[in-house]
């Protein structure tokens, strides 16, 4: 039992020993990178309502802008990997005549060399008799770095640079939170990171706006729950402005005479709402494109009676 249990060890061990010696090993590659670690330092969201604070006019564009703070850490890290030939005893069906071919090339060679007062390559004298000698050993193959393999020997790394790396990008396409009054309605930036605020139109439209006298704003991180407020004062002057203008651009226009589109743009004018007049105006005039001799008369009262200089739709 003792002798069976040790030849078996004997055998495991000279077993392991044969596969550690078949293994032809190649120089050692090492290969370097640099690596950066980004380590968020501080978080923060900002809203940027503009001036004045009061809102004079029912248009506001709002910025909302997403600040970071990194700590950046810059490394070189190398990596040392051990290469070696696998051993495929098959091989040596064919590596055995090559090698006894080399060995004789290489003696040849280095013959030839001392003649020709060492003119002759190293892959000529050198190379050729250690490929033959590798590969007239049974239980070894000769280099192959096409079948090479290799195990990570060693990983270092070295600090290079440390510093402070500052972002500031545009809130884009993300919500923001607007409460006016009692409700709260959830509105979007654009691509630029722009909130337009306007409150002649949805959601605020359908709103009693008179009582509205503060717009508070807010926008959220969900990953981080960093958060930003900011808010809008409502000029009372506006707020009396505002429920007069709303009937002046959404009442019903088809019914109307032409004096009457005149008017609705002239008191908005005179409203000092001058970007909603011009909507307004442009509006009529898509409305009567079809219809030249209506779109003819709007322009011409338009002039007369409002003083408003428009060009010429069809002079394009």
């Amino acid at each position: 039992m003792f002798k069976r249990s040790t030849l078996r060890l004997g055998a495991s061990l000279a077993g392991a020993l044969l596969l550690v010696g078949c293994a032809n090993h190649l120089p050692q590659r090492s290969e370097q990178e640099e690596r950066f670690e980004r380590r968020l330092l501080d978080h923060s969201l900002q809203i940027d309502v503009g001036e004045p604070r009061v809102l004079e006019l029912p248009q506001r564009r709002v910025r909302v802008q997403e600040q970071k703070t990194f700590e950046v850490t810059e490394f070189e890290v190398t990596r040392r990997y051990d290469r070696y030939t696998p051993y495929q005893p098959w091989r040596e069906l064919y590596e055995v005549p090559l090698g006894a071919v080399a060995v004789v090339a290489g003696v040849g060679a280095n013959v030839l060399n001392v003649i020709m007062l060492g003119r002759l390559p190293d892959s000529a004298t050198k190379d050729w008799i250690s490929y033959g000698f590798a590969g007239l050993n049974p239980a070894m193959n000769v280099e192959s770095n096409g079948r090479s393999q290799q195990n990570l020997a060693s990983l270092d790394e070295r600090q290079l640079d440390k510093r402070m790396d500052y972002s500031s990008l545009p809130w884009i396409e993300r919500p923001v939170l607007v409460k006016a009054g009692e409700k709260t309605h959830e509105l979007s930036t654009d691509r630029n990171g722009m909130l337009r605020l306007n409150l002649l139109d949805d959601p605020f439209a359908e709103e009693d706006v008179t009582r509205i006298g503060t717009l508070l704003l807010s926008v959220e991180d969900p990953l981080d729950n960093t958060r930003a407020d900011a808010s809008l004062l409502v000029s009372r002057t506006l707020r009396g402005k505002l429920q007069e203008a709303h009937h002046l651009i959404y009442d019903d226009l088809e019914d109307d005479e032409v004096a009457q589109w005149v008017h609705r743009v002239k008191r908005l004018s005179d409203l000092g709402l001058e970007e909603e007049a011009s909507e307004l105006e442009q509006s009529l005039i898509e409305l009567t494109r079809n219809d030249p001799e209506l779109q003819q008369e709007f322009l011409g009262k338009l002039m007369k009676d409002a003083g408003r200089l428009v060009a010429d739709p069809g002079s394009d």
